[in-house]
């Protein structure tokens, strides 16, 4: 149930503009609010006006900084450098802005929660003498690995007689199993900085607060603990409390959404058996080679599973012809649907993923096994995580050429979605199902750390 807000505890959220940061930060500004502080969730201008939200049970209102891109996004810089120095510019410019006409109004902010990838949002909270909150959307175990490369810990390159790679709370890894800025050398030089730079003043947060919950990663968070000047507070999982704890009313879906989504695959899906489905999505960024797609097809008709697969619209020129009429019920291709909602269908038996953090969490959360095919950033070390410390899916072996076969695809769905150790892998993921619906019901590790940060923003409050 939700509590009513505070006089004082006013909270303003800043996220990178991007579908997989925005997501859990709304969701966790949705969990400060049933724990009565008020939010104030603050997109770019360019988003905002592409999603427009009424969330009538929770005591959040919506606001805009600007990344200096307000018509075009992305397509108004020449590149990624230009995009970050005019985000960093005049995103500071209007936050500070906002900050001012906040505090000449009844409702002052009282504490900035910021995505980690923006440390100058705590320059500019700390101008002001606000409280900053760092939030890291990432699993643990990466922001733990950036941290090494940050400090020094981890020498780069890495080179061969490195192997394996020890890191205190992590499995040995091979360089496969690192974030690809790291293991690509000189791959995405400005990703890897903005990465890098999270921890450029993290020093002077007033809470750092990590998206995992503290079972899924007990290790590691207590590793990276012992070298942060705050304790780490595990917050999450965050998606919708539908389906965790049920504790936030109507709290069904992410309520933000950039692309247009695609209800057909409900109806679809209530046609097919329990755990016969195998749902195949690569998130909101990935762009896949037209031989990969050709594979990927390939791999997915030979199974002689049913399969639903995500093909963002931007995509579906790379999906070869005809495949679709081909294929005929047997298969459903959507452009963008609700995926907590798929995830949660008992059709589904199998999820074929990029391993971004968001969805690797759902399919955690929803108890369903994975086939993990990264592509790049932090997808990497999810999948070694998937496979080897939560035993929950396998990953995909890739050639020479970087392109994964069909015959491979078809190994590794049949490998998950048949026999005693694809049984075993639905036995896992059940077991972290329940252990994340554990961390956020009431006296759960999240719930308890979210208590705990509420308590004492209103203390700094009075």
């Amino acid at each position: 149930m939700e509590k009513k807000a505070n006089n004082r505890g006013h909270v303003l959220v800043i996220p990178y503009p991007t579908q997989g940061h925005i997501n859990p930060m709304l969701q966790f500004s949705k969990r400060l609010s049933s724990k009565g502080l008020k939010a104030t969730f603050a997109t770019t201008v360019f988003i905002s006006e592409t999603m427009k939200p009424e969330l009538l049970n929770f005591d959040i209102d919506f606001d805009t900084i600007s990344d200096g891109c307000d018509e075009g996004r992305f397509f108004e810089v020449r590149s990624i450098d230009d995009y970050l120095v005019r985000l960093q510019t005049v995103g500071s410019k209007t936050l500070t802005e906002l900050i001012i006409k906040h505090k000449n109004s009844p409702r002052p902010i009282d504490c900035i929660l910021y995505d980690a990838f923006l440390p100058w949002v705590l320059d500019v909270a700390q101008q002001f003498g606000i409280v900053g909150i760092a939030f890291f959307t990432q699993a643990c175990a990466v922001n733990y690995i950036y941290y090494y490369a940050r400090n020094g810990l981890l020498s780069l390159p890495i080179s061969s007689s490195m192997m394996p790679i020890v890191i205190p709370g992590l499995p040995l890894l091979d360089l496969r199993d690192m974030p690809s800025f790291i293991y690509v050398v000189g791959s995405y030089p400005s990703y890897f900085e903005l990465l890098l730079n999270q921890f450029s003043n993290i020093d002077k947060a007033d809470f750092i607060l990590i998206n995992t919950s503290y079972k899924l990663e007990q290790e590691v968070v207590d590793s990276m603990s012992k070298v942060m000047s705050q304790p780490l507070l595990t917050i999450g999982p965050t998606i919708p409390s539908m389906y965790l704890d049920k504790r936030l009313e109507n709290d069904k879906d992410y309520d933000l959404n950039l692309f247009k989504l695609d209800s057909t695959s409900t109806c679809w899906l209530t046609s097919k058996p329990p755990c016969s489905v195998v749902y195949a999505s690569f998130g909101s960024l990935a762009n896949l080679t037209s031989d990969q797609m050709k594979e990927l097809a390939r791999g997915l008709k030979q199974t002689g599973f049913h399969f639903l697969w995500v093909v963002r619209s931007s995509e579906l020129s790379k999906v070869p012809h005809g495949f679709i009429e081909e294929m005929g019920d047997k298969a459903l291709i959507v452009s963008w649907i609700p995926q907590t909602e798929v995830l949660a269908n008992e059709a589904i038996g199998c999820f074929f993923t990029h391993c971004g953090w968001n969805s690797t969490i759902e399919a955690l959360c929803l108890g369903i096994p994975m086939v993990a095919m990264p592509q790049w950033t932090d997808q990497t070390t999810d999948a070694k995580l998937v496979e080897d410390v939560w035993k929950v899916g396998v990953r995909v072996n890739v050639r020479e050429d970087g392109i994964v076969s069909g015959d491979e695809i078809e190994r590794c769905i049949r490998q998950v979605m048949e026999g005693e150790e694809g049984i075993e892998m639905k036995r896992n993921a059940m077991k972290w199902k329940e252990l994340a619906v554990e961390a956020v019901c009431e006296g759960g590790s999240s719930d308890k750390n979210i208590d705990e940060l509420v308590s004492k923003i209103l203390a700094r409050c009075k």
